[in-house]
């Protein structure tokens, strides 16, 4: 009996893979979704279907395949807070206590470089590393975020960019109301660009007042911005709040009517219980920047206290010049470690939960849920492919685990944003317009002007 003839539909691409992990809301350490042998089918920008491979031969017809015969194919990682521009300070001023760093090193360097071109290029920088790392979409907070908007637009890389908002002058602007008119300026540009979103970055409480707070509480809902701020990033800060304003941070932030649904909270050290469930009650979002903390020993963020509280709480690298890379794989892995060892439970941050973190959490915090972070029909087809042929990858009786305690970022070899392929074989595709030997050479430009300042000469050859 001959089998019945198909209509083969149309499709964009077909990525068919050895595993697909989905990335689930109801995924759990005991039962968590993974597809075997299964292809995933991108049409419009979007993922049509995920279907066995002998289901996408028979059903669709593709104007690209690609075959993952050793791959994850898994979506995009989110870094849900970065400086990007700052990779250009990468080991500057490293083993030193936050307000050392930033009092008597970067705020400094920032004063004297900051400057667009530098911008461009730290940006163009941090998005090479972040693409061929896996990550598909970054939320960043630093000056100039005009031109890494810009930039992001020409990459492909998803972008949200939180203007800086800030009571002291800076090279990108001099007050409060300046640092709000430029963000509303270019967030009304951006509007209805379908990859770069421009919010609202309030530094922090130590250098907003509570009249740029209202400020910027106004704009968020006059224009519906989203908001992010570095908040309880080390006991200093606490103590500092305390003998300014007689009261911690997030006490303050509550009396202004700062905490707020979907706040992002950077950092989140030195809670207590009490406001870990204030967080809860405001539905606060948080973004656990594990690395950073521990570089900076700014404290630990109690991850599985908030979690058990329902929190949103997604990874960030926060920026590279205190990390010091924008490598998720890492942070999923410390984060995962952190967890348990804070709380005395090896069940605290199980590795599913550690990937959500770095995906569907992630979108989650930056409200982009509903279109990325998780490999469902009708989302947007931001997805990677990590290489699990290395030796370090075998056996491999949980794919899942291995990604969290295994896997490297070097193991990335493909990368898709809205289905457009932007990394090949660990390679830019024609949609992106960086060179690596550019990029190095712009670094390294950098660097010989940064430490000899007074040698201004012809840009050194590497």
């Amino acid at each position: 009996m001959q089998e019945s003839s198909h209509k083969l539909t149309q499709v964009d691409s077909i990525l068919y893979a050895k595993w697909i992990l989905p990335v689930l809301a109801t995924d759990s350490p005991t039962q968590t979704q993974i597809y075997h042998q299964h292809a995933l089918v991108i049409k419009d920008q979007k993922i049509h279907a995920i279907v066995p491979h002998s289901d996408a031969e028979r059903y669709f017809q593709a104007k690209e395949s690609v075959h993952l015969s050793q791959h994850l194919l898994m979506p995009g990682l989110i870094n849900a807070h970065a400086h990007s521009a700052m990779v250009l300070f990468r080991g500057m001023a490293d083993d030193l206590a936050l307000m050392d760093w930033l009092e008597n090193h970067i705020w400094p360097n920032e004063q004297r470089w900051v400057n667009e071109q530098f911008v461009r290029e730290g940006t163009q920088l941090a998005i090479a590393e972040m693409l061929l790392s896996g990550t598909t979409c970054f939320a960043d907070m630093y000056f100039f975020p005009n031109i890494a908007a810009e930039v992001a637009n020409e990459c492909g890389i998803r972008a949200l960019l939180h203007c800086p908002i800030i009571d002291v002058p800076t090279n990108w602007a001099k007050t409060p109301d300046e640092y709000l008119e430029k963000a509303i300026d270019l967030a009304k540009h951006f509007q209805k660009h379908p990859r770069v979103e421009i919010g609202l970055g309030p530094h922090a409480p130590y250098t907003v007042s509570d009249d740029t707070f209202k400020k910027v509480l106004a704009a968020k809902e006059q224009y519906e911005l989203k908001v992010q701020i570095h908040l309880h990033e080390t006991q200093f800060e606490v103590d500092s709040s305390l003998q300014h304003h007689q009261m911690r941070p997030i006490a303050r932030l509550d009396q202004l009517g700062f905490l707020f649904e979907h706040l992002q909270a950077v950092h989140m050290t030195a809670l207590t219980p009490e406001e870990i469930d204030l967080m809860s009650a405001k539905k606060v979002s948080i973004i656990h920047c594990p690395q950073s903390n521990l570089k900076l020993a700014s404290g630990f963020c109690p991850v599985h206290a908030l979690i058990q509280k329902g929190v949103t709480v997604a990874l960030g690298t926060d920026g590279a010049s205190s990390n010091n890379d924008l490598d998720l794989f890492s942070e999923m892995q410390t984060a995962a470690l952190i967890a348990k060892a804070v709380s005395h439970q090896p069940q605290a941050m199980p590795a599913i939960e550690a990937v959500k973190m770095a995906t569907l959490q992630g979108a989650r915090a930056l409200q982009l849920h509903t279109r990325i972070g998780s490999l469902e029909v009708g989302k947007e087809a931001d997805c990677i492919a990590i290489d699990f042929s290395d030796l370090s990858m075998f056996p491999c009786y949980n794919p899942v685990s291995h990604l969290v305690y295994s896997a490297v970022r070097q193991m990335v070899t493909h990368v898709w944003v809205q289905g457009v392929p932007l990394v090949k074989e660990r390679q830019f595709t024609e949609h992106v317009p960086l060179n690596p030997e550019t990029l190095k050479y712009n670094a390294q430009r950098w660097y010989e002007t940064i430490r000899s300042p007074h040698k201004l000469e012809s840009p050194p050859k590497l």
